[in-house]
């Protein structure tokens, strides 16, 4: 058994017997495809079409606004149906770029490449960021950016998140059983961007067979390695990971750069080797459709700007109502209240299920029962943190590191009293960063 791990955590049910035996299936695009300016961390990017123009998979269509920021790309040819704000899975209305696909799915004419062995440390970098990558595993931070740290001679180890520890996900297993030699090349990709740097596949144990079939192809890889970690939620935040593959700690207050690592997970791994070595920009992303309420749960191949609701009709649609539908994980996903929204870059799942017992909780006080302080990874106390963020008593929060909350759920899903201490955590976390950017 595997002892890589960290302080804290849970085991929740991983659900994941749903649909990680499912195949990847490519899904097209039957309706119009939307393209929300802001899939990223940072600087929404610009348009650089109007209604009524005609445009090919595979060309810009819209500009990083900024150095933080990223470029979007039609993923279908068909005709700019309108610039406009429209909804996406938090509720927002966000300005988007809406095509009319044709369904005809004509490409721009690619780029000739140049032999990786070619470009220099620039040149990918280049190629990573006019190819508008960004961390898919959620948060959505620009790779070429996270990729160039002040001091790359200080990068020590470039870690591939392999963990997928949020229950019922599945998308990044899929690419491990069905595209390792993809991962194992975008991986040398990031590599050869850092001289001292060695690559480590953090790999929860509940997948044996992705760690045996990466153990055999890097087997003559000197400066990769295969880590096996201890199953256990959240391996997969970041914080954790480095801790658990390097017994490095880093805080809020850092990068992981400061600790000497930089970590991408899977999908963005892949899409890093699609960038350099295909020439293609990130046009697509695996989605995981599951719950108990979907008839056939699935993991989909889907081009972004791509709606949900047709996602679900791949997957046969409801056998039950769904109560509950979240976009994403059951721990750190959030509900989602209308099916037609787009996939984005940084879309992992849709989650739906026949019972909401979150809604079905009384939270009652509190019994000091300590639950909350033992799993939690950060090692803060969440009741304390929970009164005084309910009570807005921000000197007393920032004092007992409330910022040091990585939000992963782990306090809420053990309270006895169902109180919902990351949420309201959540809350004030979010308007003290407010603060700092005003």
């Amino acid at each position: 058994m595997a002892r890589l791990t960290f302080v804290g955590g849970i085991h929740p049910y991983d659900g994941k017997d749903l649909s990680k035996d499912t195949p990847i299936r490519e899904v097209l695009p039957k309706g119009d495809l939307v393209y929300p300016l802001s899939q990223h961390i940072g600087a929404p990017a610009q348009p650089i079409v109007k209604k009524g123009d005609k445009v090919l998979a595979g060309q810009m269509i819209a500009k990083e606004g900024g150095f933080v920021s990223a470029h979007i790309y039609a993923t279908v040819s068909g005709t700019v149906k309108a610039v406009e704000p429209r909804r996406i899975v938090t509720g927002d209305n966000v300005m988007s770029i809406v095509v009319e696909n044709d369904g005809l799915y004509n490409e721009v004419k690619w780029r000739k490449m140049i032999p990786f062995e070619e470009l220099t440390r620039d040149d990918k970098i280049a190629i990573i960021r006019e190819a508008g990558i960004v961390g898919m595993g959620g948060a959505g931070f620009p790779t070429a950016v996270k990729l160039s740290p002040k001091s790359p001679e200080n990068i020590e180890y470039v870690i591939v998140n392999c963990a997928e520890c949020e229950p019922y996900l599945t998308s990044d297993y899929r690419k491990m059983i069905e595209e390792p030699e993809k991962l194992i090349g975008g991986l040398k990709v990031s590599l050869s961007l850092f001289e001292n740097a060695r690559g480590i596949l953090a790999v929860e144990d509940n997948k044996p067979d992705c760690i045996e079939a990466l153990k055999k192809i890097v087997a003559d890889e000197p400066k990769i390695t295969v880590k096996a970690l201890k199953t256990k939620y959240p391996q997969g935040s970041e914080r954790q990971l480095i801790y658990a593959t390097t017994g490095r700690a880093i805080h809020s207050a850092m990068l992981p750069a400061d600790a000497g690592c930089v970590v991408n997970n899977v999908d963005t791994v892949i899409a890093i080797y699609n960038a350099v070595i295909g020439g293609r920009p990130l046009m697509y992303r695996i989605v995981t459709i599951t719950g108990d309420a979907v008839v056939a749960p699935a993991n989909f191949k889907v081009r972004i700007g791509t709606n949900y609701r047709e996602l679900v009709d791949e997957a046969g649609g409801f056998k039950d109502l769904p109560v509950k539908i979240v976009s994403g994980g059951p721990m750190m996903g959030f509900g989602i209240f209308d099916l037609d929204v787009p996939i984005t870059k940084t879309s992992s799942a849709l989650l739906c299920m026949t019972r909401d017992d979150v809604s079905a909780m009384e939270p009652s006080p509190c019994i000091n029962c300590g639950k909350c302080v033992e799993v939690c990874p950060s090692r803060i106390v969440p009741r304390k943190l929970s009164d005084y963020a309910e009570h807005y008593n921000e000197e007393a929060f920032l004092k007992n590191n409330g910022m040091e909350c990585c939000e992963c759920g782990c306090c809420s899903y053990v309270c006895p009293a169902k109180r919902p201490l990351t949420q309201v955590i959540k809350s004030m976390r979010k308007m003290q960063l407010a603060k700092k950017k005003k």
